[in-house]
């Protein structure tokens, strides 16, 4: 099973509108100083697995998603873009692993700014899978 921040990568660029590629504008784990405008996805907080019944085991992981903009209301704007896209997903498989469900828990938060004056948003989700 992959971290859950390879998989939300995969979603993230098959979603074209969106304009994020991976390692360009698009990062897991480390924020690069550049370009200004960037999304960064981190592997956060897990709850401890679920068993059911049937012996299916259900991994309830959490991934941070940041984003970085020079304009507000740009970074403001892709991060609504961004919970609208993974908000409700269900029943998808991405990378071998059934994503039961894909839930936004926080944000778009506003984080504040850097020294290179761009503002920072985070976003929480939280994952079901198996």
């Amino acid at each position: 099973m992959n971290a859950g921040s390879i998989d939300i990568k995969e979603m993230l660029e098959a979603e074209t509108e969106l304009g994020l590629v991976f390692g360009s504008n698009l990062f897991i784990g480390r924020e690069p100083a550049e370009p200004h405008n960037v999304v960064t996805i981190y592997d956060s907080n897990t709850a401890p697995p679920h068993t059911t019944f049937d012996g299916s085991v259900y991994n309830y992981d959490t991934v941070q998603i940041r984003v970085r903009n020079k304009k507000y209301l740009d970074g403001y704007e892709l991060c609504q873009a961004i919970r609208d896209s993974l908000h409700g997903r269900a029943q998808e498989t991405w990378g071998g692993t059934l994503y039961s469900s894909i839930l936004c828990t926080s944000g778009p938060a506003t984080l504040g700014w850097d020294d290179n004056n761009r503002v920072m948003f985070s976003i929480n989700f939280q994952l079901q899978r198996r």
